[in-house]
């Protein structure tokens, strides 16, 4: 564990109360359980290859003018 890693922790157990330390635990693993999941996805050699289609696909688009900017007050 690096000592970042450790510090944070130890702040979190610090000043969240346990509900709270509950929470955050839970949502740390539902990341990294749901990454490890893209990971085995991706690793899958069609998945990688349909990955790649699709962004050369949207990178011809966007050259062809094609797309439009992402307005994030419009989310």
């Amino acid at each position: 564990m690096t000592d970042l890693l450790k510090r944070a922790l130890e702040e979190a157990a610090r000043v969240l109360p346990s509900d709270e330390q509950d929470e955050l635990a839970r949502w740390l693993f539902e990341e990294f359980s749901g990454e490890a999941k893209w990971q085995v996805l991706f690793s899958n050699s069609k998945s990688h290859t349909l990955l790649e289609r699709l962004a050369a696909e949207a990178i011809e688009e966007d050259r062809g003018g094609q797309t439009k900017k992402l307005d994030t007050d419009d989310l």
